[in-house]
């Protein structure tokens, strides 16, 4: 057997130990990166074909008289159904999907009646603070409303409401009534009769589709109360404090104005010693044109905010169930895992940013990244998302495509309107200077942050560009 000399063995040993040196060296260097879940693709393509099967059930059901109308109606629910499944919106990431099931479970456990339900239920990435029934036992909880929620209680009524459209058919019954509405003498002679007409017939047409939108809007009004009424059933089964109803209904009558971060400040973020924040980029037109402030960017009134409330009617909600409650033993606010939970709560932020990221909102994704990077949350990835969003819309702005992205509006928090509007402002160059003393600003804390040396070149290259010009 060959040996090698000794010296080649000693400088084979110092190599292999600088080489190890710098390896640990580099992984301390690097910054912890948030791993985003790892979805079971076998589990979203079960949840889809069974959301398929159901779909076909349904027309098969549906009455003969209007079965072309119900084909047409059900064919497009699953359309948006089908799409959801086939997206990376639902969250089927094995630990996450289990605690989820676990409460699931817990509910349809003690209630007899569910036992045969196949509803499926999931987290989803969306930011928006709902939960919806879908209507064929498709069951979405937003991570948008999950990070308000304060524990197991008030997550298993949301669940138990869901379940309860879903049990109480509130969909199919809507469906009904919208095919028998449209078909029936009263609608079709009144269309009729506007098609006539010589001059206003658009106008009469909006007016009849909006009385049909009331009329949608107070059974769904009806529905709420019903599942909520439904929902108590089922949660005090449970062993789960039915005190979470009130606390939930509470917390969801204010939800719109609600965030779990401070709310961005632009000068904290876009500040440089050698490239100063520039006050044009966020003051109002009225300060830098003279004009009076228009009634897009005028605040909501009272009035407005209460008819675009996500969940409208709390107070009445609440009223109708709280002396049920009240006779109810208190239970207990978790049954599973409360550190879990908390856990989950500030993970789903990160989550739903890159979901932004996803859908192409480019904006949304800057301004949930800058959150995370102002309150301290998830700091390397947010400094690189950030980057990354920047490096875009220079990209957009240069090929002249910014016109799809997301303008101010009176609906939008007001932090929000401030970065719509930077960035609606921000000018090529100005694009490029603040990504690149931004970059540079982090450039030493996140060394070892492959993707975000890749953006960072990306910005010197944009940033060179505009200033050989």
């Amino acid at each position: 057997m060959n040996s090698s000399p000794p010296n080649r063995l000693r400088l084979k040993s110092v190599i292999l130990c600088l080489l190890v040196i710098h390896a640990i060296s580099g992984i301390a260097q690097s910054p912890a990166s948030y791993v985003f879940w790892k979805d079971d693709e076998n589990l979203r393509r079960k949840y889809y074909d069974e959301s398929l099967r159901k779909n076909s059930l349904f027309i098969s059901n549906a009455p003969k008289q209007y079965a072309k109308d119900y084909k047409e109606i059900y064919d497009h629910q699953f359309d948006e159904i089908g799409d959801f499944w086939n997206s990376k919106r639902a969250v089927t990431s094995p630990a996450v999907n289990d605690y989820l099931q676990s409460i699931v479970k817990k509910i349809i456990d003690a209630n007899p009646v569910l036992q045969n339900t196949d509803a499926r239920i999931v987290f989803t990435r969306d930011d928006w603070p709902n939960a919806v029934s879908l209507g064929d036992g498709s069951i979405a909880i937003n991570g948008g409303l999950f990070i308000f929620l304060n524990n197991e209680a008030e997550l298993a009524f949301v669940i138990c409401h869901e379940l309860s459209h879903y049990y109480l058919d509130h969909t199919n019954k809507e469906i009904k009534k919208i095919v028998d509405l449209y078909n029936s003498e009263e609608f079709t002679t009144e269309v009729k009769r506007i098609s006539k007409q010589q001059y206003g017939a658009r106008t009469q047409f909006d007016e009849l589709m909006k009385k049909m939108a009331f009329g949608s809007r107070r059974h769904s009004r009806e529905n709420e109360a019903e599942a909520d009424k439904q929902a108590f059933l089922f949660l005090k089964n449970t062993g789960y404090d039915c005190n979470g109803i009130i606390s939930c209904l509470q917390l969801l009558n204010n939800i719109d104005d609600s965030s779990i971060y401070k709310p961005f400040i632009p000068e904290a973020t876009f500040n440089f010693t050698d490239y100063p924040f520039k006050k044009k980029w966020t003051e109002k037109e009225s300060v830098l044109f003279g004009r009076l402030i228009t009634d897009e960017t005028s605040p909501l009134s009272i009035h407005e905010k209460d008819s675009l409330k996500t969940h409208p009617d709390c107070a009445m909600r609440i009223s109708l169930l709280r002396d049920s409650i009240k006779k109810i033993s208190a239970g207990k606010k978790f049954l599973f895992d409360e550190n879990f939970f908390n856990q989950l709560k500030q993970d789903f932020f990160p989550e739903m940013t890159e979901q932004q990221f996803r859908d192409d909102n480019v904006a949304r994704n800057l301004y949930y990244s800058l959150l995370m990077l102002q309150n301290g949350s998830y700091t390397s990835l947010a400094i690189y998302s950030v980057a990354r969003d920047l490096n875009i819309l220079f990209q957009r702005q240069k090929d002249h495509k910014l016109g799809h992205m997301e303008k101010e509006t009176r609906t939008y928090a007001a932090d929000y309107n401030l970065l719509l509007r930077m960035i609606d402002r921000w000018r090529l160059d100005e694009i490029a200077s603040i990504n690149y003393y931004f970059c540079r600003q982090y450039e030493k804390q996140m060394g070892g942050y492959i993707s975000f040396k890749e953006e960072q070149a990306k910005a010197v290259k944009n940033f060179t560009l505009v200033q050989n010009k």
